[in-house]
């Protein structure tokens, strides 16, 4: 059984004491790769450290985070343009609107989703979308920008069966992590209406892990809480969702 964790973040400071370690416990789970979403320039280092130290299964993303976009956005955004020209990457991302904790810069976080989006286009990548209280403004760039060559991941869908749906249709795939393990999680009382092929399965470690770990610090190796729960939703067996889901990263991600 392979698993992928389409989403984590295993270059933080959470992972600094224990960092090996977390990725040979989750390896040992079956779950083998990892894809690496951006935050800003200010991890780019420690990113490219993570892919050259497990090169076989580490698989890197670029972009600029939304709480990450203040009055240097632009600055930010030359950063990520530049590692885009000079090398490949999996998907541009992480990258969309959060309106939870400051909507100072709404502006500048819909200019630079959208030019986030134009630069996936252009490289034929992904979009890694982050989404935080932010689904109409999302929904509205993604309108502007729709076409064959925008594509992606929903990345910790939290959504209603209709945004859900409406996700789908601009060509995404909806990553489901911990939150599907809540009580008040919500989307596991949906999921099973959504054909598996629109998911894809992530941690988003080290946040928001999953019961029974809820509260602490998240790691890849919980993705098998979240394979169970999802297994249960879809009636299926658990190797035969981690294949699915696994394929299903294949597709977006082309790795």
């Amino acid at each position: 059984m392979i698993l992928t964790d389409t989403h984590t973040h295993l270059y933080s400071e959470a992972f600094d004491s224990d960092r090996n370690l977390v990725i040979e416990k989750a390896m040992e789970l079956g779950v083998k790769r990892f894809f690496i979403p951006a935050i800003d320039s200010s991890y780019t280092k420690a990113m490219l450290d993570l892919e050259k130290a497990y090169p076989e299964n580490i698989f890197l993303m670029t972009g600029l985070h939304p709480t990450h976009v203040k009055e240097d956005y632009k600055k930010e955004l030359a950063h990520v343009e530049e590692l885009l020209a000079s090398r490949k990457f999996y998907a541009v991302g992480e990258t969309g609107i959060d309106l939870y904790w400051d909507k100072t810069f709404l502006k500048e976080q819909q200019i630079a989703f959208k030019q986030q989006i134009q630069w996936a286009k252009k490289y034929a990548y992904p979009i890694v979308i982050h989404c935080r209280e932010g689904f109409d403004e999302i929904f509205q760039i993604l309108e502007e920008e729709k076409s064959d060559g925008l594509f992606g991941i929903f990345h910790c869908f939290t959504g209603t069966f209709e945004q859900a749906q409406k996700a789908i249709s601009y060509n995404m795939k909806l990553g489901i992590g911990g939150v599907v393990t809540f009580k008040n999680g919500k989307i596991d009382t949906f999921l099973s209406e959504i054909d598996l092929k629109h998911v894809v399965l992530e941690t988003d470690s080290p946040y928001l892990a999953p019961v029974p770990y809820r509260g602490k610090r998240n790691e890849s190796a919980y993705l098998v809480n979240v394979l169970e729960k999802m297994a249960h939703i879809y009636s299926m067996d658990k190797e035969e969702v981690a294949a699915i889901t696994t394929a299903n990263s294949q597709q977006v991600f082309g790795a």
